[in-house]
């Protein structure tokens, strides 16, 4: 007998819009509640902790409630060991959907993350955001990508790791897009390591357009070896960032011959 998808079945979509009007909804009141108690911790800590390592953990919390309690996804954490402590990585995740983030802070690693300053004005969490001292960036804007540039430099040099997604926005049907190079220009003028971050099933779960979650789905985020500085030092940038991209294709599963030399 064949199985219909949830969606085939009568009622289906209005349980998807009921559901997601319940966790949006739980997004925002929770974010609320959360915020003054951001605020609080940033207060006590900011003083003698520079980087905002304790804010950053809370809001690590503070994202991973969602997934945590959203009964639709199964996330999976794979190679969180890889991440050594007190190594300043520039760390590079493909980018499929609006979850991406949220996924990503279920790593409870420190970092910085590199996000379209749209996001920055969304209220309650666009000021935590600021709060963490994430790095804002105007997309297609030479000024604010050269500052971009500039803050994940001082961001690395202080010993935080930077989190960027070389797609630049989030893929319309979840296949992997051109990477842009700067998180790759980045990695090489600072001789940080590149750490690839592979995040699969979220495009599923809520593809780009709308904001109706689609069912049941099993999100995984798997942690790649590290890129070390001497393995593309010599390394034009466009290769570089060549290279990794063929990397995630391959451990996507869109290019499966392995293409020699490429990083490991």
């Amino acid at each position: 007998m064949v199985r219909r998808p949830p969606a085939a079945y009568p009622g289906g979509m209005l349980l998807r819009r009921v559901g997601s009007l319940v966790f949006w909804t739980f997004l925002a009141s929770s974010s609320i509640a959360l915020f003054p108690g951001a605020v609080l911790l940033f207060v006590a800590t900011a003083p003698f902790d520079r980087r905002l390592v304790a804010l950053h953990r809370f809001t690590c919390f503070w994202a991973s409630l969602y997934t945590w309690l959203c009964p639709a996804w199964r996330v999976e954490v794979r190679g969180r060991e890889r991440i050594r402590p007190g190594v300043a990585y520039v760390m590079v995740s493909n980018h499929q959907s609006l979850l991406d983030i949220l996924v990503l802070f279920r790593l409870f690693r420190h970092f910085k993350w590199v996000s379209k300053i749209e996001n920055f004005r969304v209220p309650v969490i666009g000021w935590n955001m600021r709060l963490n001292r994430y790095v804002p960036l105007r997309r297609g804007d030479k000024r604010s990508i050269a500052e971009m540039m500039e803050a994940c430099r001082r961001t690395l040099a202080e010993g935080s790791s930077v989190l960027i997604f070389p797609e630049g926005t989030r893929s319309p049907d979840g296949r992997l897009r051109a990477f842009k190079h700067g998180a790759f220009t980045l990695a090489r003028e600072t001789a940080s390591p590149i750490l690839p971050i592979v995040v699969e099933g979220t495009a599923r779960a809520l593809p780009k357009r709308g904001f109706v979650l689609q069912g049941r789905h099993r999100i995984r985020v798997r942690v790649l070896p590290e890129i070390p500085p001497a393995s593309f030092r010599d390394l034009p940038v466009e290769e570089l960032t060549a290279r990794v991209h063929a990397l995630y294709r391959r451990e996507l599963g869109e290019e499966p011959a392995r293409r020699p030399g490429g990083p490991a």
